[in-house]
């Protein structure tokens, strides 16, 4: 029975791959997917049919495979979490198969919100990683960060376009530039998260400018303060 899977693998380390991400891929007869990605899950890809894709080749090896998939089942893996910054191929799988299943996984944003100890339920997450215009989303950062949230951002890598690279220098210089004490401001910056090759940075925004960091980065503006149950203790009297 044909069947196609969008599958969030985690943010690089097997360890991050859920149970249910594991069984779909090893029952599944063909695996496409970016060189990254695929790494993450290669311990399970023998005897696959694993195709290595590239932006630039992507649309013609999702047709291909379109017009030889039969009645077998299809796996993209996608690093992270498909429901986080993947809506752009995501939406094109469906135009293209139609009937797609999407599972969940572990995003890196989870893994750095947890590493700086600020609680996603009173955050603002942002994704810059996307090819449309993000003037928008850097009104929502200033937005944000004056309302008090701590932020959790992917940044923009762009290098051949630097108008529209977007990364922890050229946010640091953006905040600056609109008024913020960037100076005062706490921030994390996680590369390669949960891998051998994970880094991190704790400092002040203003001290990113001129930092060059990975397409792997993802930011924490910490603007969190302790709030426990033990501030609402008139909740507990009868």
């Amino acid at each position: 029975m044909r069947k196609i899977y969008a599958l969030g693998v985690g943010p690089g380390s097997p360890k991050y791959v859920t149970e249910i991400v594991k069984e779909i891929i090893q029952n599944c007869n063909i695996v496409i997917g970016y060189k990254y990605t695929l790494k993450t899950i290669e311990h399970l890809l023998e005897g696959k049919e694993v195709y290595e894709i590239t932006m630039n080749n992507q649309e013609n090896s999702y047709q291909k495979i379109l017009s030889e998939l039969g009645e077998r089942i299809l796996v993209i893996p996608f690093t992270g979490d498909v429901n986080f910054s993947e809506s752009e191929v995501v939406d094109r799988l469906i135009e293209i198969f139609g009937q797609v299943e999407i599972i969940p996984g572990i995003s890196s944003i989870q893994v750095a919100a947890a590493k700086a100890k600020v609680p996603l339920d009173r955050s603002k997450v942002i994704t810059m990683h996307v090819t449309t215009s993000i003037e928008e989303k850097k009104l929502e950062l200033q937005k944000a960060l004056i309302d008090g949230l701590s932020v959790i951002l992917v940044p923009r890598p762009w290098p051949k376009q630097p108008d529209k690279h977007f990364m922890p220098s050229e946010i640091a210089i953006y905040l600056r530039y609109n008024g913020f004490d960037t100076k005062k401001m706490k921030v994390h910056v996680f590369e390669a998260l949960t891998t051998e090759n994970e880094t991190s940075f704790i400092g002040t925004v203003k001290d990113l400018e001129g930092k060059e960091f990975s397409d792997l980065s993802v930011m924490v503006f910490n603007q969190s303060t302790l709030d426990s149950y033990m501030n609402y203790k008139w909740q507990w009297k009868n």
